[in-house]
C-alpha cells in the first residue's frame, strides 16, 4: 500500500490539531456506571501476508473474568506509523470490532497510554472519547515522564507518581511482587485512583491485566489461524 498522500509533514497537521481538540473533551474524573458488569480489553496486530491490521476486543465478566464475547475486524492499514499519532492508525479497526459486539463493555482497558502521552491523547484516551466509554491506559512500557525507581517497592500494589512537565500523568504500578511495573494512566471518564483499583482487580495472578491477556491471545490466534477470518 502506498502512503504517498502522507509523505509531506503538512499532511499531519490536521491530526495534531485534532489531538488538541480531543484533549479538551477528556474527562479525568469518574463517570462510570454505578455497576461495572462487563469490562473489555483491546489489541491490534498486523498481518504481514497482506499488510492488513486486525483489531480485536474481548469482553469479560468484571467479577469472574470469564470471557463473554469476542469480536475482531480486519482492514487495510490506512495510516502510516507517525510518532505521536499512533491512535489514528489503530483505532479504526477497534471501532469496527466494537460495532460487532452484542454485549457492550462498561469499561475498556487498553494496552496503551491514556493521558501519559506527549499531547495528552494516547490511544486509550482517544478510543474512550470516540466510543464515549470509560477507558484506562495500562501500558507495559513508559512513553513519557519519570518516576523514582528507588522508591517503588517490589511488592504488589506499590506505586510511584509518573511526572511529565511537573504534572502527574499516571502511576508506575507493581501488579505482582518483583515484576516490572505497569504504567497506568487515565484514559477517559475515570480517575487515576479508580483506574489503579481496576488494574489491580484485573491482575490477581499475572503482571498483565486479564483483559490485555485475553485480547493479546485472540489477535495472536487469529494471525496463526488465517481461516478463522472466514467466520467473520
Amino acid at each position: 500500500m502506498s502512503n504517498d498522500i502522507f509523505d509531506k509533514k503538512t499532511e499531519f497537521e490536521i491530526y495534531y490539531d485534532l489531538q488538541n481538540s480531543l484533549r479538551e473533551k477528556v474527562i479525568i474524573y469518574d463517570q462510570l456506571p454505578e455497576v461495572i458488569q462487563y469490562i473489555a480489553g483491546v489489541d491490534v496486530a498486523y498481518n504481514d501476508i497482506n499488510d492488513n491490521m486486525i483489531g480485536a476486543i474481548v469482553v469479560l465478566n468484571a467479577e469472574t473474568h470469564e470471557v463473554v464475547e469476542k469480536a475482531f475486524h480486519e482492514m487495510e492499514i490506512a495510516f502510516p506509523y507517525v510518532p505521536g499519532l499512533f491512535s489514528f492508525r489503530e483505532i479504526p479497526s477497534l471501532i469496527e470490532a466494537f460495532k460487532k459486539l452484542t454485549i457492550k463493555p462498561d469499561l475498556i482497558v487498553c494496552d496503551a497510554q491514556g493521558i501519559a502521552h506527549p499531547k495528552g491523547i494516547g490511544m486509550a484516551t482517544h478510543l474512550g472519547i470516540e466510543l464515549n466509554i470509560p477507558t484506562i491506559g495500562c501500558a507495559k512500557k513508559r512513553l513519557i515522564g519519570s518516576y523514582d525507581k528507588n522508591l517503588l517497592g517490589q511488592e504488589r500494589k506499590s506505586t510511584q507518581d509518573l511526572i511529565y512537565n511537573n504534572i502527574l500523568v499516571g502511576k508506575a504500578l507493581r501488579t505482582q511482587n518483583n515484576t516490572n511495573p505497569m504504567f497506568v494512566s487515565v484514559g477517559h471518564k475515570i480517575s487515576l485512583e479508580t483506574a489503579i483499583a481496576w488494574v489491580l482487580k484485573l491482575t490477581p495472578h499475572y503482571r498483565l491485566p486479564e483483559t490485555t491477556r485475553q485480547a493479546d491471545y485472540l489477535v495472536n490466534f487469529l494471525l496463526k489461524n488465517k481461516n478463522a477470518f472466514l467466520s467473520e
